[in-house]
Formats: C-alpha cells, sequence, structure tokens
C-alpha cells in the first residue's frame, strides 16, 4: 500500500510482507520501541515531533524521520499526512491476527525493562547523593 504525501510516496506494506524479522529488527533500537510503544498505549494518532524527547533524550527530527521511515517499512504503524504533520497509528489490530501476541509480549517486555531501569537509575542516584553526604 502507498500513500502519497506531496510528491513522495510512502511506503506501507501488506499484512501478509510483513515479517517477525523485520518486526524485530524495527524494535531492536531502543528509540524506537519506545516509540513504538508510547504509539501503541494511545488510542489516538501521534504526530513525529510528539517525539522530540525520547527516554529523556533528544532525537534530532532527521533521525526521528528515519525511526518512522523503519517502523512504517516494518509494518508497525501507519503513517497519515494531515496538513504539514504526519500522524502515526499503529498496526496492532492487524498485527495481532497476523501473529497473535507478538506485539503485546514485546510492548510488555519493553514496559519492565524500562521500569527495571528506572529504579536501577532511582538507587544509583541515592548512593550518589549519600556518598555526596558522607564526603562533606
Amino acid at each position: 500500500m502507498t500513500t502519497l504525501i506531496g510528491m513522495r510516496p510512502l511506503f506501507h506494506p501488506s499484512i501478509e510482507e510483513i515479517t517477525v524479522e523485520g518486526i524485530l529488527h524495527a524494535l531492536s533500537d531502543p528509540v524506537r520501541v519506545a516509540i513504538y510503544a508510547d504509539i501503541v498505549s494511545q488510542e489516538c494518532s501521534q504526530n513525529c515531533s510528539t517525539f522530540l524527547t525520547v527516554s529523556d533524550k533528544t532525537v534530532p527530527k532527521s533521525t526521528l524521520s528515519q525511526h518512522f521511515r523503519e517502523l512504517r517499512e516494518a509494518g508497525l504503524i501507519l503513517g497519515e499526512r494531515r496538513g504539514v504533520e504526519v500522524h502515526n497509528t499503529s498496526r496492532c489490530t492487524e498485527l495481532e491476527q497476523r501473529f497473535p501476541g507478538l506485539i503485546r509480549a514485546i510492548v510488555n517486555a519493553h514496559a519492565i525493562q524500562s521500569r527495571d531501569e528506572a529504579r536501577g537509575r532511582k538507587r544509583a542516584a541515592r548512593r550518589t547523593a549519600r556518598r555526596a553526604l558522607t564526603n562533606k
């Protein structure tokens, strides 16, 4: 399926063209999996500029465009032109029919990992604060 944005087409693979390997490759990048997990969790579409900061890191617009292209070409999202913005929605319903449980498992695993990383950062911050107090 191809959608035109101005003169440049956006490629969206048909559901039959989507592969597990393509999905796993697209979601192997920490920024992309964080973007995708956020899109999946939202009821409405998300525009690209929503993600200029991902996991407390600034992402340049050019890099962000590449991340969205990877997600779109893997078949994970649909991009729709609205004025000058592209809004992105998850293809979860279609993907669930093709690969039952796969997306839910990946998004759940990402949530667990993110929670564990946040706890680790919190513990490290407490240790640093304690060291700072004892070194005074």
